[in-house]
């Protein structure tokens, strides 16, 4: 590997963190010594790029800085096309259409040979096993978590039983079979995963809820135990 590209992942690898990351992480993940590392933090910032942080503690780029253009290896094209495709079978029109604008962008920024993988990628997806969802309501349902918005929710369980209540929705769940709105439920004080096939009236009110979505969903992966995204 070239020592610019070298540099250029390096860049790639600090954007693909939220927290400061150590060196010796970066250093095993590029392959490299810790010193070649620190040597190579050194010349970013000669460069102009905003690399926060030291030995010991940890290296962080702040938000905002723009990388050059980068090259997709062959396993990164398909995880994108991948991933383009289960959005479009999976999720509601507006997001799909947004997955393949997506794909169009990095399609015309690329050499011909990776634009053409794009299209030809072997891995494929299947569509939902069943569909009793009318996907419409997933846009109302996203835009409600976007606006932080207080939902009106009649929800019947799986005994039939219907219940109203008061949630702050603030993530989405896809799996192949079923779909799950995360919320904060004000009747259960607590959080509570409801199935989307089971929402019967779902009505966004004026009103924003207390807690930002992104600290009511950093609290709900720790009780869960689930690891950050990235």
């Amino acid at each position: 590997m070239s020592r610019s590209q070298r540099l250029l992942d390096l860049l790639q690898a600090l954007r693909g963190h939220r927290r400061p990351v150590t060196a010796q992480a970066l250093a095993d993940k590029l392959d490299v010594s810790t010193r070649t590392l620190y040597r190579d933090i050194a010349t970013l910032r000669d460069t102009g790029a905003p690399i926060e942080g030291e030995a010991g503690i940890g290296y962080i780029l702040r938000p905002g800085h723009l990388l050059p253009p980068l090259m997709f290896s062959p396993a990164e094209i398909d995880a994108l096309a991948l991933g383009a495709r289960w959005v479009s079978e999976h999720t509601d029109p507006a997001l799909a259409e947004a997955a393949r604008d997506a794909l169009a962008k990095i399609a015309a920024v690329l050499p011909t040979d990776p634009r053409d993988a794009l299209g030809m990628s072997p891995l494929l997806v299947a569509g939902p096993k069943r569909e009793t969802l009318d996907p419409r309501i997933l846009g109302p349902i996203r835009a409600a978590i976007d606006g932080e918005r207080k939902v009106d929710l009649t929800y019947r369980d799986k005994d039939d039983r219907e219940s109203k209540r008061v949630v702050w929705p603030f993530a989405l769940g896809f799996f192949t079979e079923v779909r799950l709105l995360v919320a904060w439920c004000e009747t259960r004080q607590d959080f509570r995963n409801f199935r989307l096939d089971r929402i019967v009236q779902f009505t966004p009110r004026e009103e924003r809820y207390p807690r930002g979505r992104r600290i009511l969903l950093a609290d709900w992966r720790e009780k869960e135990g689930i690891p950050a995204a990235f």
